[in-house]
């Protein structure tokens, strides 16, 4: 068996709970330790010890799936920027801005998120509709290659 390269659990523990990105802990593994690391060490360890995940995951907020071209569209990001909100997780001060300046701008507009894959944006605002009880227009069926990760 080889050699453990975590050096410190309780500091590693700390870094999860600090929120931490997987970069930053390989950047700083390197820079402290002299030990080369890779994001899915990181991962492993999350898991194996119970920690919360880092990605939240709303399938009630991002019901599509998500094409690979539309997949850093601004209206995605602030969704995900959105469930992290609602999951109750800690926002940057940048990443808060940019969420309360989007949201005002979808109630000033009486807007809310669609997508519609076969079109070159992918995502688009458009006007909110009878039925439409969020920030998104929700799709007749929900389209996400699986069930939400976090739920039993």
């Amino acid at each position: 068996m080889g050699k453990r390269k975590i050096q410190n659990e309780q500091e590693v523990i700390r870094w999860f709970e600090e929120g931490k990105t997987y970069q930053w802990m390989i950047d700083e593994y390197q820079r402290k330790y002299g030990i080369k690391t890779v994001p899915s060490m990181w991962g492993n360890f999350r898991s194996r010890r119970g920690l919360d995940r880092r990605i939240v995951r709303d399938d009630e907020l991002i019901p599509w799936f998500v094409k690979e071209e539309h997949r850093w569209a601004y209206p995605l990001a602030m969704l995900r920027t959105e469930a992290r909100h609602r999951a109750g997780k800690e926002l940057t001060e940048g990443d808060q801005a940019r969420l309360t300046s989007w949201k005002e701008m979808l109630e000033t507009e009486n807007a809310v998120v669609h997508y519609d894959p076969e079109t070159e944006a992918g995502f688009h605002y458009i006007p909110r509709q009878e039925g439409d009880d969020d920030i998104i227009h929700r799709p007749k069926e929900k389209t996400t290659p699986r069930p939400n990760a976090d739920k039993e």
